[in-house]
């Protein structure tokens, strides 16, 4: 049960949307997008399972009543349907329910209440919980009375009314599975389960997740006379695969606990459902179905952001490890951050570039299978509504022996005093062997956990003398520029050209890592480190190969590193007040850009007073800036101090604006 539970808790804060990454095709909706609401139990929270997922029968009366005296028209499965195969448009402000689980309360007190308003909706069921007539089933980690669940009889009574249509919650995989060394339990559906020290292959997987789908199909269909169209993915948690094969054996239709609206351009095997929980107030519950449609919740949201470096969780000792950890989810949960950016890869001599990995992978060591673990353990056991795998995107130390590992970018020498050199070693971005063996690391990560976004690094830059590269130099010459990075700089003009298309290659490159980490991980973010020089001095993105415009144009957030003393600020309010300025006259800006503070001044070596740094962030919500975070994290000198650095936080609400755009 305590998987179920967690995963309860997990899901009221769950946010995960996307636009997806792949070409499917979409569902014509009319201006008003698809309102999808998933009810799990209608009944008192004392009575419930989960309590925190346990609707009212009062609230559930309420929330139909105040839908239709609102305008909205409730709608079948087969009218979504026939929506998206083009043969009927729905109505205006169409609203579908559903229900997952298949609890007893659905009989006694949602379906008496749907029949009185007419409104229709899906039953999503667990084969394995519905199979025994009676006596004890098993729930995630404990056994219930079957009678707690919906009898056959029942659900066929249900059918009869014309208003319920049966979907498939999966046959065995509403449950935990062991994802990782430490035996976290983790979604079974998109979970590679670990056993006998190894992780389930990915043919093993793809068969495990068929072979379930088909036998609940043909569960329901010996029982029903009808096999289902839909899926409602366990927790919410589904992947590209998982979808192929759900399409694959007639689940054309996905219901999953995506963040946003249902826009034009959404395939309708991931359809995004509101999650309806015990806490929801009518108020609440309009607000959240009117910023829903916004589609830009996590924007509008204020990121309140920790960065934590996984190099001072792991040791050696892995008991020492788990006393590290703890101390780490204390610090999160005083903090009472919302967002984590967390280090997926090991950088024990702190040269920028990865050494190791902590997660399997096909070409760096593992330091230690470790992010898996750590990452769950944040999703689960803290508040925490976000967490990004922190990775460089070219900063990655190859062993000698991978044929990759001579694929460097160049960096040219120069006599000119002030030429910046960024100090990275890094993989160049125009090496077609380089960028494939950075393709499968992200693949590699993308299969191992589960987290919500990427934050790239800050070595996402190359510098006006690099890279000097053969394949970088070749790559030059397609773009019609000469193959000398001395006669590209001798112009300005070129010099200009050539800035401009390596910000995008560069950006490109990012795009297509985080298009390959999303058909594991679909409601991935995006985030990117970006020099604080880029926004506040034009001449810096030729140093740099960064601009912001690029930036907030093709990441979900840009993380500017707003750190006053690194850049040598003799006023940090001033120079805070600068960024903002600039930030501030970006279409989306405020909206989509981090201001990431230090908390460590890292010249003269010591953590800096928490009161100082409250009084940036304070600073920065006073300007304007919506999302703050800081870097470094200190758990072992307890700095910054949550007492001094909460309050601030806790004063600029995580509440989503309605976009007035």
């Amino acid at each position: 049960m305590r998987f179920l539970r967690q995963f309860g808790l997990f899901l009221v804060a769950l946010l995960a949307c996307v636009t997806p990454w792949q070409s499917l095709a979409a569902l014509p909706r009319p201006a008003d997008p698809l309102t999808i609401l998933a009810y799990h139990e209608v009944a008192e929270p004392q009575q419930s399972l989960i309590p925190d997922l346990a609707v009212t029968p009062t609230n559930f009366v309420r929330q139909l009543d105040w839908l239709r005296n609102q305008g909205y028209h409730f709608v079948s499965l087969s009218q979504v349907i026939a929506a998206e195969t083009g043969r009927h448009p729905l109505p205006r402000k169409p609203v579908l329910i559903s229900f997952d689980d298949g609890y007893h309360s659905f009989t006694t007190q949602a379906l008496p209440t749907l029949k009185l308003f007419k409104a229709p909706a899906v039953l999503a069921l667990v084969g394995s919980w519905m199979e025994p007539d009676n006596g004890q089933i098993q729930w995630g980690d404990k056994q219930i009375p079957r009678s707690q669940l919906m009898s056959w009889d029942e659900v066929k009574a249900a059918i009869a009314t014309g208003l319920v249509e049966v979907a498939s919650h999966t046959y065995d995989l509403h449950r935990g599975v062991v994802g990782n060394p430490q035996g976290n339990s983790q979604p079974a559906v998109t979970t590679r389960q670990y056993r006998n020290g190894e992780y389930e292959s990915e043919g093993s997987y793809s068969q495990r997740l068929r072979d379930d789908l088909v036998r609940n199909n043909e569960l329901l269909q010996h029982h029903l006379g009808q096999a289902p169209r839909a899926i409602a993915w366990p927790y919410g948690r589904y992947n590209d695969q998982a979808a192929a094969i759900a399409g694959q054996v007639g689940l054309t239709v996905g219901l999953t606990l995506d963040d946003g609206a249902n826009s034009d351009d959404l395939p309708i095997d991931r359809l995004r459902r509101t999650l309806m929980t015990a806490d929801m107030t009518l108020a609440g519950f309009e607000r959240e179905l009117a910023v829903r449609q916004a589609n830009a919740l996590d924007n509008q949201r204020a990121a309140k952001i920790m960065h934590v470096d996984l190099d001072n969780i792991y040791d050696p000792n892995p008991e020492q490890i788990q006393r590290n950890l703890n101390l780490l989810l204390e610090r999160i949960r005083a903090m009472g951050v919302n967002t984590v950016y967390l280090q997926a890869y090991a950088d024990p001599d702190g040269n920028g570039a990865a050494d190791a990995l902590y997660f399997p992978n096909r070409h760096l060591p593992v330091r230690a299978d470790l992010f898996n673990r750590v990452a769950w353990e944040i999703r689960t056991r803290t508040p925490v509504r976000r967490l990004y795998a922190w990775m460089p995107l070219l900063a990655f130390e190859l062993p000698g022996s991978n044929p990759a590992a001579r694929e460097v970018v160049v960096t040219e020498a120069s006599n000119r005093s002030g030429v910046l050199n960024m100090g990275y070693p890094r993989l160049s971005p125009f090496s077609d062997l380089a960028v494939s063996t950075i393709r499968d690391i992200y693949e590699d990560l993308s299969r191992r956990a589960t987290f919500d976004g990427l934050l790239f690094h800050d070595d996402v830059t190359l510098t006006d003398y690099e890279d000097g590269s053969p394949a970088a130099l070749k790559t030059y010459r397609s773009w019609g520029l000469p193959g000398s990075l001395a006669a590209i700089r001798a112009s300005d003009n070129l010099l200009g050209r050539w800035t401009i298309l390596k910000i995008n290659a560069l950006d490109n490159l990012a795009q297509e890592m985080a298009a390959v980490v999303a058909h594991n991980q679909p409601g991935l973010r995006t985030a990117r480190n970006l020099y604080a020089q880029v926004a506040l001095n034009p001449r810096s993105e030729v140093w740099y190969s960064q601009s912001l415009d690029n930036s907030i144009r093709n990441y979900d957030f840009t993380a500017i590193m707003a750190m006053p003393y690194m850049e040598q600020a003799r006023n940090p309010r001033q120079f805070l007040q600068a960024l903002v300025n600039e930030v501030k006259q970006k279409p989306d800006g405020l909206e989509k850009v981090v201001f990431e503070l230090q908390s460590k001044d890292w010249r003269q070596q010591q953590d800096l007073d928490s009161g100082e740094l409250a009084g940036w962030i304070q600073d920065l919500y006073r300007m304007g800036a919506r999302h703050v975070g800081y870097y470094p994290e200190n758990p072992f000198r307890n700095t910054p101090d949550p007492k001094v650095i909460r309050p601030v936080l806790d004063s600029q609400s995580s509440q989503p604006l309605i976009s007035s755009r």
